[in-house]
């Protein structure tokens, strides 16, 4: 019983862990999507950094989904 008590201690954690990690990841997505948009509306302003925030926003939502599938799993 006792070893059930920690284990289900340590699943609640882990799940507490999960969901801010995915509030965090979810946070950067949203932001580099923002980022993104911003940029598109400034154009032909800053084109030059097109590549850099398009891959920034690419790597963001790669993560969330990820970690999405990762929790979906669990």
């Amino acid at each position: 019983p006792r070893c059930g008590a920690i284990w289900s201690l340590n699943m609640s954690t882990d799940a507490e862990e999960l969901k801010t990690r995915l509030k965090k990841l979810n946070a950067r997505a949203t932001q580099a999507k923002m980022d993104l948009h911003d940029l598109s509306e400034e154009l032909p302003t800053n084109w030059e950094k097109i590549l850099e925030v398009a891959q920034r926003c690419h790597e963001a939502h790669a993560n969330l989904m990820d970690a999405r599938q990762a929790a979906a799993a669990v």
